[in-house]
């Protein structure tokens, strides 16, 4: 092929690619995408960071703290304190200070934690049982008090109201001077109810009462059924940022709603795993290298000193210690009375007498010999030289039989 050939070849490919790509880029349209990466770090974080930029941009001031240690030096006076955390650790002594500063005029709102229960009397939250306030699920409330508190007619018309409002199943919270109640966003399934009829203000869904006031002292103190109406996905929904503003308005407000601490091993474990493995494999050998044995090791028994002699003196020293010297004399006796039935039939028969005669004839013994080998053994224990002495009597009965 000669060049004019390819260069033909190459101008028409050349063309051709232009026209396509003209082609394709009078098709192409621009258009954009969004990406969610879902909320920030500083969001997951923190689920009431929404809360706090809120009641910041009402000109509020706010602070966040971690526990109640700050409780001493806070000031009562002009001051909202909002408990969210979880108060399952909180002591007596916690719940009487907080009670007193809020008595001293600050405002204390706390969530309801546990249900009451009517066996113990007590629900177990320190601060409901300190202010008479009991929790309940709202399924468990008796339809038949209700029935008996209202009549039929005044039953027809709460149903008329209620399919006239425009939420009924939102919690609402009727103002002085106001037309039109505040609606929020409650979970129905929690009920507060006042035991002590202390409360002067409250809101309440069509089944339940979910937020409580009441005075304590000089101050105020408010229940919630539950704070996640204020946590970041919850907030903006019907009048839910309202409400905190609300209760925190003309005041300073302290949030404190994450009171756990993470421990010290849960900490190295999340930031230092491959310290810790170290840590524990310098352990594991520092306690093989401490478990071996120092010194030499003690060489085995040769086998000269495996004699008979040495395994008899063993057995009878074993034997010694388990059975007692009684159990050894009078097992000879018996074995030199087994020997003596059989030199002479009819030995079992005869007296102790007439057997130490026989004993004496068949061994060619003196009879003091016999009686000093045959005696009963006596109750005590006999001293170590008495029991050799014993033996070797018996052995020398025994032998010559």
């Amino acid at each position: 092929m000669s060049r004019r050939s390819q260069f033909l070849i190459g101008a028409a490919l050349s063309f051709g690619l232009g026209l396509l790509g003209i082609y394709l880029l009078g098709r192409a349209e621009p258009y954009q995408e969004t990406v969610e990466h879902g909320p920030a770090p500083e969001v997951q974080a923190n689920p009431y960071l929404a809360a706090e930029l809120f009641l910041r941009r009402q000109g509020l001031q706010v602070q966040r703290v971690d526990g109640l240690e700050v409780l001493p030096t806070l000031p009562s006076s002009g001051q909202t304190l909002l408990l969210l955390a979880d108060r399952q650790s909180m002591t007596q002594r916690q719940a009487e200070r907080l009670l007193e500063w809020a008595a001293k005029g600050g405002h204390l709102l706390f969530v309801a934690e546990r249900l009451w229960d009517e066996e113990d009397g007590k629900s177990g939250d320190l601060l409901l049982d300190s202010l008479g306030i009991q929790q309940y699920q709202s399924d468990d409330l008796d339809a038949e008090d209700a029935e008996d508190e209202e009549t039929a007619d005044a039953e027809d018309d709460a149903e008329s109201e209620d399919e006239a409002k425009p939420y009924p199943e939102l919690t609402q919270l009727y103002l002085e001077n106001e037309e039109a109640p505040a609606y929020f966003g409650f979970d129905t399934d929690f009920h507060l109810y006042d035991a002590e009829n202390r409360a002067h203000a409250w809101a309440n869904s069509g089944a339940a009462t979910h937020l409580l006031q009441l005075y304590h002292g000089d101050g105020l103190i408010s229940v919630l059924s539950d704070a996640w109406i204020w946590q970041n996905a919850n907030i903006a929904d019907y009048d839910n940022a309202w409400l905190l503003w609300y209760l925190g308005q003309d005041s300073a407000v302290t949030l404190l709603y994450r009171a756990e601490r993470d421990e010290l091993l849960s900490l190295l474990l999340r930031h230092f795993p491959q310290a810790l493995v170290a840590l524990a494999l310098l352990i594991g050998l520092g306690l093989w290298h401490l478990g071996l044995r120092q010194g030499p090791l003690q060489r085995p028994a040769s086998p000269g000193r495996r004699q008979l002699q040495e395994h008899l003196r063993g057995s009878a020293d074993f034997l010694l210690r388990r059975s007692g010297q009684h159990s050894l004399l009078h097992g000879l006796q018996q074995d030199i009375q087994r020997r003596a039935r059989r030199r002479h039939p009819g030995f079992e028969r005869l007296g102790v007498a007439e057997q130490w005669q026989v004993l004496s004839r068949l061994t060619r013994l003196p009879p003091r010999a016999i009686s000093q080998a045959m005696r009963p053994l006596p109750q005590q224990r006999l001293a170590a030289a008495d029991f050799t002495r014993q033996v070797a009597h018996l052995q020398t009965l025994r032998n010559a039989l």
